[in-house]
């Protein structure tokens, strides 16, 4: 397990060293600064790190994987950066969000300039750079489309857990499919193999946004360097919001009542507790780890085992 930590972070610093390696101008402020603040803040870095692990299993060479990293963690950032805006968080990885330290404009200005410095790392790959770009911005707008899903949610007490499930695939699950994806499609690997090392990717996805939402509930906001319990008080239709007006409807109309914000939380956290719903949820979550896992044992002559060492880091992770 140490073998395997060591090399996760191994990973994590050689990525976080080339995001400062990009060259990124002085002028104007107006743009670069907010760009500089973003994409050298800290992170977990997980998908640049599925894209590694599923490129060495391939034999693909460490540069292409860079690239590659860099380009899908950019893209990450670009999303995290609007999504910000879209949902009035204050926070992300411990710091002032862009919009929050300067304004909405600037924030969607550098979220801008950073998704184009992802195509722009993207074309200077030796080549597949066509396949790459079709597959990165077809996620892209996969992306999108989840993330309308999730502002169309809000408020809708319509909502299914189904429903949810497919907003998660796309907003989530397909940046986690694409990372797994993108070098078996530089390394020319089957239809087939791709395939199933997106679904993998998408499996994991889905187990992970399913723990955040946990997490956003049960961890507390200096351990997650983000703002906590926005989602439930902004509407979201998280699985766990699903779960409580389906089985205690009335229960859960009186809690959100509760005109007190803190105390509110906290109420909300109890009940998911002592009502069964956050065990629930963590078995939905679990039930995606292990789908993920199951795709691992489909790969013939594949060594799988850091993705499956992985898969448990992600699972059991508490921030």
């Amino acid at each position: 397990m140490l073998e395997f930590d060591n090399l996760i972070e191994f990973i994590r610093t050689e990525v976080n060293q080339n995001l400062k390696k990009i060259p990124i101008p002085e002028s104007p402020k107006y743009l670069y600064d907010p760009i500089r603040y973003s994409i050298h803040a800290k992170g977990k870095r997980f998908r640049p790190i599925i894209v590694h692990l599923c490129g060495k299993t391939n034999g693909v060479d460490s540069e292409v994987l860079m690239k590659i990293s860099l380009a899908v963690e950019l893209l990450h950032n670009f999303t995290l950066v609007h999504d910000d805006i879209m949902d009035n968080d204050i926070l992300r990885h411990g710091k002032e969000t862009i919009h929050e330290r300067w304004d909405s404009s600037t924030a969607i200005l550098a979220g801008d300039g950073i998704y184009t410095l992802a195509q722009i790392i993207l074309n200077n790959l030796p080549e597949k750079i066509t396949e790459i770009s079709r597959y990165f911005n077809h996620t892209t707008l996969e992306i999108c489309e989840g993330q309308a899903l999730d502002k169309q949610f809000e408020n809708d007490v319509n909502i299914t857990e189904d429903m949810y499930i497919d907003m998660i695939n796309k907003k989530t699950g397909a940046l986690l499919g694409a990372s797994a994806a993108l070098p078996l499609i530089y390394n020319g690997a089957t239809k087939k193999i791709i395939k199933t090392f997106e679904q993998f990717g998408r499996c994991l996805g889905k187990g992970f946004q399913i723990h955040d939402d946990l997490l956003e509930i049960t961890a507390n906001s200096h351990t997650m360097g983000k703002s906590l319990g926005s989602d439930i008080l902004e509407g979201k239709q998280t699985i766990l919001v699903i779960k409580a007006r389906n089985q205690f409807p009335d229960e859960w109309i009186s809690l959100l009542n509760d005109t007190n914000e803190f105390e509110l939380i906290k109420k909300i956290k109890d009940f998911f507790n002592d009502s069964g719903i956050l065990e629930e949820t963590r078995l939905i979550a679990n039930k995606f780890f292990n789908a993920s896992l199951e795709l691992l044992n489909e790969l013939e002559d594949v060594n799988t085992k850091n993705l499956a060492q992985l898969v448990k880091l992600i699972e059991k992770r508490t921030y």
